[in-house]
């Protein structure tokens, strides 16, 4: 997909901005291992496996390389020490200018190296969570994912599960359901 492509998608999305996720709390969220990126180091993100760890904040992205997905990768880096002491699991998903995630998980700017970014060809991994984007109640016809993050507990059940297509609040969102559930669920 071109950049002017990616880029008019994403204004048009910006216009169906619901406030939740459709997958919700409670929901058992699916299980899915992908192709991912760590500080530019290719290897298998296995959800599964990170659940036996500890709790998983996930989070849906549109696109690498576009400046909503620039902002959310910077935030969640910022605070990817934070989630870390919350003994979180941090990944990143999208469906958009995948060929690019090694470059965008070890930028600076970006991910800096601080958390994985996994490949989600065709967005069927955001489709099983129900977070394709969509417009006007309908689904794009270009395969991308919304702005979605979640929270879900060792056992797979989603905790908390936010979409916005602004990119500044998904941290506060997650990290704050996060620490709730933290709170009741102790290390």
């Amino acid at each position: 997909m071109n950049r002017p492509a990616i880029i008019a998608t994403l204004a048009l999305a910006a216009l169906a901005t619901p406030a939740l996720a459709d997958l919700a709390a409670g929901a058992k969220a699916p299980d899915f291992t992908a192709p991912a990126y760590l500080a530019g180091k290719p290897f298998t993100f296995d959800m599964a496996a990170a659940r036996k760890k500890g709790p998983v904040v996930l989070y849906f992205f549109p696109s690498a390389h576009t400046k909503g997905c620039n902002l959310e990768a910077h935030l969640f880096s910022e605070a990817a020490a934070d989630f870390k002491a919350q003994g979180a699991t941090l990944i990143g998903v999208t469906a958009g200018k995948v060929d690019e995630l090694a470059a965008f998980s070890s930028e600076t700017e970006h991910c800096g190296g601080k958390f994985p970014v996994a490949a989600d060809v065709g967005a069927k991994i955001a489709k099983s969570y129900d977070s394709p984007l969509k417009m006007a109640g309908m689904t794009m016809p270009m395969d991308l994912s919304a702005r979605s993050s979640y929270v879900i507990a060792p056992d797979g059940k989603v905790i908390s599960a936010y979409t916005n297509m602004a990119a500044d609040d998904h941290v506060n969102q997650t990290m704050a359901s996060l620490k709730a559930w933290r709170a009741k669920h102790p290390k």
